[in-house]
């Protein structure tokens, strides 16, 4: 979920970020929260650029994530509702030479039961007078997977993440980009908590349990485009599409329109739609026949064949001088996300956990799953 939150970024943040120039030194306060399918996340969030010289720019970042859980998967299993925290701290440089920018940085997420550590580094190109940019990044991490109250389980997954991408200034009002991206992971890759079920032998109606076991490796690629219009009347028009596979055999796609539209001097509205949708993993399936039917084998719902809709609205609104004399400016900005998880092949297994001796829906008939959630991120900025 922390995904989704952090995929609500502006698209503009995505150009601006290849063009070779330093990051503007400011403050960012964030509060986000998720709330569907029966998980909460919330907290809050700080960032802080400064740079020096003209040159070289540092940032640190601090990250909170308040998670509250009884989704489906918990209920399923039989486990309690849980809460936890996950603290990311990351830090980073920026290096300015000439047309050539340079990156480094480094993040450690924390969790009671996971810990992760990444380290990545990316460079960014201008050429023909600024008008095309491109950048290539790479990051490795390593991540630790432990289990609550069982000392003994400690498992290890490594990821790498390659990418390139090409910017270009078509005309004075109009933009586009393309981008690639390869990641390998490889190690345990799976939740040690989610469960696949199948058809229990002794009355068939209903379903037992047993753990999850999904390939060590994984490979993915993915393809991007952007584009980004501006209008004569000072607003612009945004869009992107997305290709993805794996050897997983998941393959998926999205699109995503945007609009922003500047009102006076102090504020900015803006209006989003985006939908995705992905095909299931081979190895993945809602109820199996008997325990132990295939070798690998998975239930998580985001392995399934699925589509999710959303629709977002934004305001900013730039505070006037005067009240924060201190800071070159200072902006106030609000966006909502609402989104529908639609499932084509992951049925709601609580219908059939005979709990209530008035149900009798059997396994393997529930009906499929659906879930809204709402997406809220309330942050303040400040240049100085």
């Amino acid at each position: 979920m922390q995904r989704l939150i952090a995929g609500g970024l502006l698209l503009c943040a995505g150009f601006a970020a290849q063009a070779a120039v330093l990051p503007e030194d400011r403050l960012d306060i964030l509060y986000h929260a998720f709330d569907g399918g029966g998980v909460t996340i919330d907290g809050p969030s700080i960032l802080v650029r400064k740079d020096f010289a003209n040159t070289v720019s540092v940032s640190a970042n601090y990250y909170l994530d308040m998670v509250s859980s009884a989704s489906i998967d918990v209920e399923v299993s039989g486990a309690s509702r849980y809460e936890e925290e996950r603290t990311e701290y990351s830090v980073g440089i920026d290096y300015l030479y000439d047309r050539t920018l340079m990156s480094l940085s480094y993040t450690n997420s924390t969790e009671n039961d996971y810990e992760a550590d990444t380290v990545g580094f990316g460079i960014s190109q201008e050429f023909f007078g600024a008008m095309t940019t491109l950048t290539m990044g790479f990051s490795i991490g390593d991540n630790t997977i432990r289990r609550t109250n069982d000392d003994e389980f400690e498992e290890e997954a490594q990821g790498r993440r390659y990418s390139i991408g090409l910017s270009q200034v078509l005309t004075k009002n109009w933009m586009a980009a393309i981008g690639i991206e390869s990641v390998a992971d490889e190690g345990y890759l799976q939740n040690p908590y989610r469960f696949v079920r199948f058809f229990n032998p002794t009355s068939p109606t209903e379903f037992t349990l047993e753990e999850e076991n999904y390939p060590d490796t994984r490979n993915s690629d993915a393809l991007s485009l952007r584009t980004m219009y501006y209008l004569p009347y000072r607003a612009s028009l945004r869009g992107e599409y997305r290709l993805y596979s794996d050897n997983w055999g998941i393959e998926a796609s999205n699109y995503e329109v945007r609009y922003i539209h500047p009102v006076g001097q102090n504020w900015v509205f803006e209006a989003k739609f985006r939908q995705y949708e992905q095909t299931k993993a081979d190895f993945y399936q809602d109820i199996y026949e008997f325990a132990g039917e295939k070798t690998l084998r998975g239930r998580d719902k985001e392995l399934s064949t699925y589509t999710t809709t959303s629709f977002g609205l934004g305001v900013s609104y730039q505070v006037r001088s005067q009240y924060l004399s201190v800071f070159d400016k200072s902006t106030i900005n609000l966006f909502w996300d609402f989104m529908q998880f639609r499932y084509d092949d992951f049925r709601d297994a609580r219908e059939s956990l005979r709990t209530d001796p008035n149900t009798d829906v059997p396994a393997g008939q529930e009906s499929l799953y659906e879930f809204d959630a709402n997406v809220i991120r309330l942050f303040i900025s400040f240049w100085y």
